[in-house]
Order: C-alpha cells, then structure tokens, then sequence
C-alpha cells in the first residue's frame, strides 16, 4: 500500500471548522477520504463515525457465517490491494480487519472523531456552509460527504405485538452474542442474504429451527476456495498478478449484466444452475416446491450459497413459506395464523434501502430535508449530488446499487467525481456548486428509462428495490464501466455556481439549532 499519512495527532475533539467533512468510515467514506487526499494531501478533512471503530456495515454486521458474495480480489480498494485474504469469499472478521488496516495504514484514523453521530446538518446560505450538529459538538464545514451507507440501518416488520415477546430478539444486523443457541427453539423472520448465512450456523446446536419464508431465493453455488500459500506469496512478490486477477474477475461478473439487463432471455442458463442445485440438495417435492421462486431468476439478487438448501432440508428445521403476521409473548404467528412457540426469535429483515434516516436530518436551500424532497422516492445527479443541497455529495447514493459485482467500484468512482469537484471549486474560487434541477431530472429519467427492460424491472418480484412510489430508486441500469466514465470528472456546467468574492475572509461561527437524531 502506498500509504497517505498525516502529520497530525490523532483527533480529540471536534474543530470548529472544516473544509470537507465525511460521515462515515466504511468503504464509502476511506474511498471518499483516500482520494480527496490523494489529489491534496494537505487538505483539510476529517472524518466523523458514530461508533467507535471503522468498517461500517462490516463492523456492525458480526452474526455468525457473515461473508461477502463478491469475490475479495474485487471486493476491495484498488489502492489497497491485500495478499492475504484467506478465501476466495472473505469472511466478516477479514474484512473489518482489512478496513481497519487501511485506516491505520493510510492515516484516516488519525483525522477521524469516533463516537460522533450525526445528528442535524444545515446549509446555512450566509455562510455559505453546512452546519452540523453532532453528538459531540457543532461544526460548520464547506462540503459535507454523506459516506453513511445504504444497508447501515436495519429494518424491522410492523407486526402487532413485537414488543410483548419474553424471549429473546434482536436483528442480524445487531446480533446478541451473549444468546447462546444450544437447545433453544428459534423463529428465524427473512429468507434474504443475512439468513441464508446465519440459519445453517444455528442448525446445529438449535434444538429446532422455524425460518419464516414471505418469498423464496433463487440460490446458485458459492464457489468458495481456500486461498493458498503459493497464490498468496505470488500475489505479494509479484504484485501486478493480483491485480490480472482482479481485472478477469471485474470482467466475468461484468459479463453477467448482458443476461440480467441487456438480454434477459439468457437468464434460463442460471435458472438451470439453480433448479439442478435445488434438486440435488432438496429431495422432498413438497419443500423444494416452497423454495422454488416464481420470479425471473436475477430479479432479486442471485444467493451464494452451498449450506442453505441442506439446512432447510434438517428433520429439526421447519420451513413455513408464510410470512410473520404477529408476535405473541411466547413465539411468532404467521400469516396462515398459526403460532410457534419459540424461545428466540431473530430477524433477517433487511435495511431501510430506500429510506436512508439520513435524509431525514439533512436540510438544504429552503429549509425542507432531503427526506421530504424526495418524498419516498431517492434521487440524485449521478447518484451523487441533489438540487437544493449545495456542496452535499452522497456516497452509494440512489441507483448506485449492483446485482452482479463489486459496490467498491461504484464508490471509487463517486470518490473520483467528488475529488474533481472539490478541485475545481478551489481552482476556480467557489464557494458553493449546486446541481440545476434541468440535469438532474433529466439524468434520472434517463436511467428510469435504462431500467425498464431490466430484470430488476420486468422479472415479476417484490424487492427492496423499489420505493414506496413504486420507482426503482436502488439499482445502476448497465455496465459499471460506464458508471466509471460518467464520473470521471465533474462537469459543473450542470451546476449552478456561486463565486466567492472575498477570499480568505473569516468563517463566523456556526450556531446550534434544534437537532433531530439519525
């Protein structure tokens, strides 16, 4: 790694000021903060996390099983390759000690406040700057970069009587490692990535499983490999071959697009793949039938999976194919009514995707929240800027999201657009951009447009793509390279501009507002 440090100590407590400030240090906000310093190494940034370490979503996310389903030599920096990863599918201990590393070894950590959340940001037009309340002060700063993630926030159902259970409860996302499953009935509520993950590592010590399917998955084969020795050393003495590797992956999960949104005739061949796995694994007609979708295969995300199907196939695991309808104070009641008397219920449930709390404390030109904006329906520039919010740049911001490869890829290419902004800006002495509500409206049209023949669109599934407007807020349309190529620089002539005609005149101290929670 070529590592970008700083020559300050680590960060106490919250300055007044600030150039840039980023929220959040998963990928998002280290890509964010990697490549504004690597265009000026001298720049003024910092970095706020509510927690108390790196790695966002794979810091927070630790249940057991939890892995990746994007091969590590693509689900990774490409500033910061790593030789050792010790499978072909990292683990989430792997990963969170990746981000850590690249946090220590890039000099991020030494600008970031931890335990500093986010709670209220206003763009405040005489100031020209946002002004931001935080659990630990306020702080007024010139661009803020919203790196907060979108699966960071975890989502549970709106079921009568969630709060009357006497068990135990909690989301995968926010896993209760003092709960020991040994001899316990449990209700698994989700069927989607966290579940098919965690539900065969609890099988085992369980006395009994009940997974409440609303929906099924369609699940190909997880091809897992140990990384060996001999790869890892050729990777560290000979560094350009990880990165072929990496480009060959890059370009066979980039080949999977021309089936899901260009020729969605060819998706048959993976429905081949999975039905075969389906029957192979599952051998009961009655249950392989509760597991066989009746969507277009790539209409939800493919699963990766080689332990799920034989686990909903234990005589001790009962697969209900009706969702959760109630809560009791003894177990869990699905929609057929009838109830299942558990000592644990866990959710795998998903995140609030398209209603990011974000957006709810995020308020631009005219005083309305970003949330209220949008309305339910998130959209942006490039997935990365939205009128009426000046020198506010969002990270996996709307139709970002990918079926098919590496979400790193996206943020470093965000990461590229918002280091052109910041530069330009500087160049040409201004203090604010604002993107014009024409282009705006005219990119998402257009990417509405690309997503109508799309399996995400067409494939007849209810996912958490689409908003509550019935609008696919979450998915990029095509190719990633193309993403690339979009935001590789920052064309402010779709911008508004504003021209800063007193240089280096003192910023006024920010005041503190009345502040809601993210």
């Amino acid at each position: 790694m070529t590592a970008i440090t700083t020559d300050k100590a680590p960060l106490a407590a919250l300055p007044t000021h600030v150039d840039t400030l980023i929220v959040g240090t998963g990928f998002a906000g280290l890509a964010a903060a990697h490549r504004i310093l690597k265009g000026n190494r001298n720049a003024d940034v910092i970095l706020i996390e509510r927690a108390g370490d790196v790695g966002g979503t794979w810091r927070d996310n630790t249940y057991p099983g939890a892995a990746c389903d994007v091969p590590s030599n693509l689900y990774s920096f490409s500033f910061a390759p790593s030789p050792d990863w010790s499978n072909n599918y990292a683990r989430q201990p792997e990963i969170f000690s990746y981000l850590r590393s690249v946090a220590d070894d890039f000099g991020f950590r030494e600008r970031t406040l931890f335990n500093c959340e986010l709670l209220a940001g206003r763009w405040d037009p005489q100031l020209s700057r946002w002004v931001v309340e935080t659990s630990r002060g306020t702080i007024s700063a010139k661009v803020l970069v919203a790196a907060t993630g979108t699966l960071s926030n975890p989502s549970l159902p709106n079921v009568p009587g969630i709060g009357d259970f006497t068990g135990t409860m909690f989301h995968s996302a926010t896993w209760d490692h003092s709960f020991d499953p040994t001899g316990k009935r449990i209700a698994v509520v989700g069927t989607g990535a966290s579940a098919i993950q965690f539900v065969p590592e609890l099988a085992e010590p369980a006395a009994h499983l009940t997974v409440l399917q609303r929906t099924p998955a369609w699940i190909i084969p997880r091809l897992d490999r140990p990384v060996g020795k001999l790869e890892r050393t050729l990777y560290r003495t000979l560094p350009p071959t990880q990165k072929i590797a990496r480009g060959g992956l890059y370009l066979y999960r980039e080949a999977y697009v021309v089936a899901l949104a260009k020729f969605t005739f060819l998706l048959p061949l993976f429905k081949m793949l999975a039905t075969s796995q389906l029957r192979k694994q599952v051998k009961d007609p009655v249950l392989r039938k509760k597991l066989t979708p009746k969507f277009t295969i790539g209409c939800k995300r493919m699963l990766l999976s080689n332990t799920w199907l034989p686990t909903l196939a234990r005589p001790d695991v009962n697969l209900v194919d009706h969702g959760v309808s109630a809560v009791t104070a003894d177990g869990v009641v699905d929609s057929s009514g009838v109830e299942h008397k558990v000592d644990a219920v866990i959710f795998g449930t998903g995140f609030t995707a398209t209603e990011p709390p974000v957006a709810k404390v995020l308020h631009g030109t005219d005083g309305r929240s970003l949330a209220d904006i949008w309305d339910g329906s998130p959209n942006a520039y490039r997935g990365t800027t939205v009128h009426g919010f000046p020198n506010l740049f969002l990270m996996y911001g709307p139709n970002t999201n990918l079926g098919h490869s590496s979400i790193v890829y996206m943020l470093e290419s965000q990461a590229n657009y918002i280091s052109s902004a910041l530069e330009q800006m500087a160049d040409r002495n201004l203090v604010s951009v604002n993107v014009n509500q024409r282009s705006q409206d005219f990119y998402n049209s257009a990417i509405d447009e690309g997503l109508e023949g799309t399996v995400w669109n067409s494939g007849g599934c209810s996912s958490w793509y689409f908003d509550k407007n019935g609008r696919n807020s979450v998915m990029w349309p095509t190719f990633t390279w193309g993403f690339r190529q979009l935001l590789r620089t920052a064309d402010l002539g779709d911008y508004e501009l504003d021209k800063n005609d007193t240089p280096g005149a003192d910023v006024p101290a920010p005041q503190p507002q009345e502040s809601e929670s993210a």
